[in-house]
């Protein structure tokens, strides 16, 4: 799977401090094989689909904007 190239010694701020592109990597699951992001995707899909919170927010834009 295609790697991105973080600007490490990016003069943006949004890059400095210790833990910014760790904590990038981390969150896009940079570590994991491809069956492994699969399964997780899967239950993330599974558990927004039971969630109340996402119940509630369909209900809302449907509401307010006519999307279901």
């Amino acid at each position: 799977r295609p790697r991105s190239s973080l600007p490490a010694g990016s003069q943006l701020p949004c890059f400095h401090g210790s833990s910014t592109i760790r904590n990038l990597k981390e969150r896009f699951h940079m570590n994991m094989t491809e069956e492994q992001l699969q399964l997780l995707i899967e239950q993330m899909v599974d558990g927004s689909m039971r969630s109340i919170t996402t119940k509630l927010y369909d209900g809302f834009q449907y509401l307010t904007n006519g999307i279901m």
